[in-house]
Parts: structure tokens; C-alpha cells; sequence
């Protein structure tokens, strides 16, 4: 079974950065992707940034200012969140897709909030 625990949320200033991290739990399943989405109430969760093998996507709003990295050693992803504004705050989730599974895994998420 494999299992993704998220950490590192919290609350900024606007300007600040935080790093978030999600840890996974294989249990020798290969992991594909890796990646961010974020949710505010009432609204859709919104794609933030995945890394695969080759390379990497970020959506347009956090281009320049957030950075996704791996270490395939640790089994961990990391966000490098820069330079955050106030439509940053949300819930932040990562998934990954996994050989084997169907479904793309879910993180329980990690509240990210910043304050002007």
C-alpha cells in the first residue's frame, strides 16, 4: 500500500517562503509522478506543479516563484514556495501516480496561509 504524509504548511507574511514536503511510502511500488494541487473553500482543486522523468511543469501563476524537486533516494517531494502572495493561502495536496494503481494517490493536505 502506499501512503503520502505531506508536512511543512503554515502561516507568512506576504514575501515569505515555505517549503512543503510529502513523504511516500512504497512498499516497492514505482512511483511515476509526483505533484501539487491546491484547493480554496469553494473553489476546484487547481494544478501547481508536477515532476516526472524528464522534467518538469508548473502552472502559470507560480512560475518563477516555486521550485519542485525530489529525492528518489528519501522517496520525498518537495515545494520550494517563493516570494508567496495572499492567493497563495490554500490547502495544498500532492499525489503521485503510481505503477500498479489506476487512480492517482492523495496526500491529506497541508494548509498553507499568507497574510499581507
Amino acid at each position: 500500500q502506499v501512503q503520502l504524509v505531506e508536512s511543512g504548511g503554515g502561516s507568512v507574511q506576504a514575501g515569505g517562503s515555505l517549503r512543503l514536503s510529502c513523504a511516500a511510502s512504497t512498499s516497492g511500488s514505482r512511483i511515476v509522478t509526483m505533484g501539487w494541487y491546491r484547493q480554496t473553500p469553494g473553489k476546484q482543486r487547481e494544478f501547481v506543479a508536477l515532476i516526472t522523468n524528464p522534467g518538469t511543469k508548473y502552472a502559470d501563476s507560480v512560475k518563477g516563484r516555486f521550485t519542485i524537486s525530489r529525492d528518489n533516494a528519501k522517496n520525498t517531494m518537495y515545494l520550494q514556495m517563493n516570494s508567496l502572495k495572499p492567493e497563495d493561502t490554500a490547502v495544498y495536496y500532492c499525489y503521485a501516480s503510481v505503477q500498479g494503481y489506476t487512480s492517482l494517490l492523495w496526500g491529506q493536505g497541508t494548509q498553507v496561509t499568507v497574510s499581507s
